[in-house]
């Protein structure tokens, strides 16, 4: 019989996880700056401090560096804490104790140590938010060893990945994008986990290969349609866990098409589109009927004028056109 399911934004998936979660086990917490307040967070922790209490929900002072500290204390300590940052931006603060400390200790400790701590990360864009409130760190945490990093796209994933990220034994980036928070979707109604480590095909295509990360897996799905309609037929691939990657899934359906787009909201240089191109080399050389493209957010900081952001942010019509390029 299947689960029980109705359809959910993806903050309301998110509020509702977080509830059930920390019901069912004492050990999770949930601590982050503005935790409680729908300017930072929107609706996705509404309500947890009046079920849960100050002592569980935590509403920190500015110290990015220190609440992660004591969050990887806690999580040493046997708890399964969710450290929240509402603007990614200022994970760079707390950036000693995710990478020296979080990610490290289960190695430094011989194997010995676990770190079950789940970092939530919150990408804001738009709105003028300009440079400073407007990053995408994803591939600089992909790119650390002991970190496992996974964005989920849509309602039901983020549910999944979020039950998934708090219980597995060692450090998760839970890395979600406010642009998806009305996103609606079906989410059964019991706790579930997603595996960490496995994509999805989103749609199935025959000319090239989409391979996209977060929001920008609803532009390339919009991309497909538009491309379909000018009879091309493209495979859209949500990564859903940036590391470890999905590499068999990659390379499936690259031997089908033989051409890829890679679409990932980080920067160019470096990022992670960067880094399924090189890996896609590597382990598909011999598929590939052209060269791989990225689309991804120009290498400059984000702007504040709002015609500006128009141009910069990648979206449907930029997917559209690289794969023309390759057609």
């Amino acid at each position: 019989m299947a689960a029980a399911s109705r359809t959910l934004t993806y903050a309301q998936a998110l509020n509702e996880t977080l509830s059930q979660l920390m019901e069912t086990d004492e050990s999770v917490i949930l601590m982050g700056q503005g935790v409680i307040s729908p300017w930072y967070v929107g609706t996705t922790t509404a309500g947890l401090i009046d079920r849960f209490g100050d002592n569980r929900v935590i509403d920190t002072p500015v110290s990015e560096n220190a609440i992660t500290g004591v969050a990887t204390g806690a999580a040493i300590a046997g708890m399964r804490p969710i450290v929240e940052h509402p603007r990614m931006d200022f994970m760079h603060l707390a950036t000693d104790q995710i990478v020296n400390q979080a990610a490290s200790w289960y190695f430094m400790f011989g194997y010995c140590v676990n770190v079950p701590l789940t970092i939530w990360g919150i990408i804001n864009r738009g709105g003028g938010q300009a440079a400073q409130h407007s990053q995408a760190l994803q591939a600089i945490y992909a790119h650390v060893p002991g970190l496992k990093v996974v964005m989920p796209s849509t309602p039901h994933d983020a549910k999944g990945l979020l039950v998934a990220s708090v219980y597995d034994d060692n450090p998760v980036l839970f890395i979600d994008d406010r642009w998806l928070y009305r996103i609606e979707g079906e989410v059964p109604e019991a706790l579930f986990t997603e595996p960490i480590g496995k994509g999805a095909v989103r749609r199935d295509g025959e000319d090239v290969t989409i391979i996209a990360t977060s929001y920008m897996v609803h532009e390339a799905l919009e991309a497909s349609r538009l491309l379909e309609k000018e009879k091309v037929s493209a495979e859209v691939i949500d990564v859903r866990s940036l590391k470890p990657i999905d590499e068999q899934l990659l390379l499936e359906s690259v031997a089908r098409t033989g051409k890829v787009v890679v679409a990932d909201a980080g920067w160019r240089t470096c990022g992670f589109a960067a880094e399924v191109s090189a890996l896609l080399a590597e382990i598909a050389f011999g598929y590939l009927r052209a060269p791989i493209m990225r689309v991804t957010l120009p290498d400059v900081p984000a702007p504040a004028s709002s015609v500006l952001e128009q141009d910069y942010y990648p979206n449907s019509a930029s997917i559209v056109q690289a794969v023309k390029s390759l057609l």
